[in-house]
């Protein structure tokens, strides 16, 4: 019996997942343009931290015992094909969508190299160590990790946060996680303007440090020397061939069924950020997508029932720094302050992944 091909395109946190999950039973390509897969969760711990700078590259060189990873861009992928960026194409009995969304450096790596990452994060904190004023854009999950690693990391460093949301984290959660993180955000001496938003963006590219002055709608003059978009990214979809586009969404997401399949497909399924699932975008999301993923295909290629997703209640652990944070998790009564987070988050979970892509042995 011919051994089934299974591409999964995309190395984060859902594709190393669904690949590591049937690298038992079918003959896995995973194709990745990234050198390493990169632990995004730690990048804005690591834009203040060079310990952490060196922690968050995992090699993918153990993720998989039989299968293989591929150095390369995907430019198309059709059912049963993806075409390379090398003019390569692979053959595919199932195809697993797992490319993600973009966000602005440095909450993400945008350079594909170990070395450059490094590089550009040493120039992070390098402007960081220089300016005495940052200005944060957006008041985000990753405006409020930023802000909380820099006033922490730098004391007497002026850090404001701008958002034209009344509330912080888009308000998606209850009044207290909000009244908490400025609580925190207070304590250490940020300072917030919501409702607000920028007339004109910045005269200086951000993260040069370089003096510059913005008004606010509100007609508050701002005045700093170093700033950082935290907001806005794409999702990663532009290659998806004539049979596939028709399952993207206004907002480049791909349509799903409930056992994770591209909408119209019986053998390509999506995963994390570029699915239309209703709930946060999240790495435990992406994750357990590639876990249930990689079981469906399993049942597929036995000949057994497929399993339905079940999307996860809204939820964050959100770090303010090494020693804070606030966390909002209904499976855990709900609330929870800063020494629970930052107990939480004190890893960022990096074991778990160096096992994962067999970097670390397992713990028992």
């Amino acid at each position: 019996m011919t051994t089934p091909k299974v591409v999964v395109v995309g190395g984060g946190y859902g594709g190393i997942a669904a690949a590591r999950g049937l690298d038992d039973v079918a003959d896995v390509t995973l194709v990745e343009p990234r050198e390493t897969f990169v632990h995004n969760v730690a990048a804005l711990r690591a834009a203040v931290d060079p310990v952490w700078a060196e922690k968050i590259f995992i090699p993918y060189d153990g993720l998989l015992s039989r299968g293989r990873i591929v150095r390369d861009q995907v430019t198309r992928v059709e059912p049963g094909r993806v075409d390379l960026g090398s003019g390569a194409h692979l053959d595919a009995d199932y195809v697993v969508l797992a490319t993600g969304t973009t966000s602005p450096f440095p909450s993400r790596m945008d350079v594909a190299t170990r070395a450059a990452a490094l590089d550009r994060l040493g120039d992070v904190r390098d402007a960081l160590g220089r300016a005495g004023q940052v200005l944060l854009l957006g008041a985000g999950a990753i405006g409020l990790e930023f802000a909380g690693e820099i006033a922490v990391a730098l004391p007497s460093t002026s850090v404001t946060l701008v958002d034209p949301s009344p509330a912080v984290a888009g308000g998606r959660f209850p009044a207290e996680f909000g009244t908490e993180v400025a609580a925190q955000l207070a304590a250490l001496g940020v300072n917030v303007l919501l409702g607000t938003k920028l007339t004109a963006a910045p005269d200086v590219p951000p993260g040069v440090v370089r003096p510059f002055t913005v008004t606010t709608a509100d007609g508050d003059v701002l005045a700093a020397d170093l700033w950082f978009p935290c907001y806005g990214g794409e999702v990663s979809s532009g290659y998806l061939g004539d049979a596939l586009v028709a399952a993207r969404q206004p907002d480049g997401r791909l349509a799903v069924d409930e056992h994770l399949r591209v909408t119209g497909h019986e053998r390509v399924f999506a995963v994390g950020d570029l699915t239309a699932v209703p709930e946060m975008k999240m790495a435990r999301a992406a994750g357990a997508h590639g876990e249930l993923v990689a079981a469906n295909i399993r049942a597929l290629i036995e000949g057994a029932a497929l399993t339905a997703y079940q999307p996860f209640p809204d939820g964050i652990a959100l770090t303010l720094g090494p020693a804070g944070g606030v966390t909002w998790a209904p499976e855990w009564g709900g609330l929870l302050g800063a020494e629970q987070t930052s107990q939480l988050k004190a890893t960022f979970l990096l074991e778990r992944f160096e096992e994962l892509l067999g970097a670390r042995t397992p713990a028992g």
